[in-house]
């Protein structure tokens, strides 16, 4: 069993070819996945989507980019979909100081009221985390407790020790593949085996052979190849400890 913990197969890339795509992510032992939200919109496509299939769970959230965009009529949505018993995670949401695509104050604002409601959920959070460290670690320490995970996470084993600190787990994308990023690279190595998961944040970020082209969950099996490879482990252990992880973050049914 793989467990893919961060895809957005419900948006329209994957239209014309959906079934065939999550049956290439089985074909390749990917049995599970979480589909997981980024506004009031493709949150609910999320859950269209999993309550369709076996195997994929959903997650409902306000990324960051969109934080500003009706904020009150969004996060109503977005806390209607999370106490629902299908969801399995607060988010996507967190912080992006890359591309400011939206003021950072509504971005702060954002990412707290998705901790508050995470916390009074009892439900993890899924963390987007780009050249925000110091902010994202200010806001998870003011929420001691709330269960979570660093999804994408790009940075070196310098930044990690915080977040495993606060007892979040720490997912690895098609990035950790990519020949420049060595320090990605040592932090894979250096997680705890009991905090690691993996991804494909698709269609972004296809691994290195697939560059430029559309990701998907299939994918994530050369993501965890690479890993097990840097980490001197066999595939099968790997695949088995991350899915054993995904299912106690997300609550999930072996």
């Amino acid at each position: 069993m793989i467990t893919d913990t961060h895809a957005h197969v419900f948006w329209s890339d994957f239209d014309a070819d959906r079934a065939l795509v999550l049956e290439r992510a089985r074909a390749a032992g990917v049995s599970r996945m979480i589909v997981v939200g980024t506004n009031p919109l493709t949150s609910r496509q999320a859950f269209e989507l999993c309550a369709g299939e076996a195997g994929l769970f959903p997650t409902a959230g306000i990324h960051p980019h969109d934080s500003a965009l009706e904020p009150e009529a969004a996060r109503a949505q977005i806390a209607e979909l999370c106490r629902l018993p299908a969801c399995v995670a607060v988010g996507e949401t967190g912080l992006d100081w890359f591309k400011n695509f939206a003021p950072r104050e509504a971005q702060i604002s954002n990412f707290r009221w998705h901790l508050e409601l995470a916390g009074s959920l009892g439900l993890p959070i899924v963390v987007h985390c780009r050249e925000a460290h110091e902010d994202t670690l200010a806001l998870l320490r003011e929420f001691r407790g709330v269960r979570g995970v660093m999804h994408c996470y790009t940075m070196g084993v310098r930044e990690l020790e915080p977040y495993l600190e606060l007892g979040l787990y720490i997912s690895f994308s098609g990035v950790v593949t990519f020949p420049r990023n060595v320090d990605n690279r040592a932090a894979a190595r250096a997680v705890p085996q009991d905090r690691l998961l993996v991804e494909t944040d698709c269609p972004f970020l296809a691994p290195q052979g697939q560059r430029g082209r559309r990701n998907e969950p299939a994918l994530v099996r050369t993501v965890l190849e690479h890993i097990a490879a840097q980490r001197g482990v066999e595939l099968v252990e790997l695949a088995q400890a991350t899915s054993r992880n995904a299912s106690r973050l997300f609550g999930l049914r072996e």
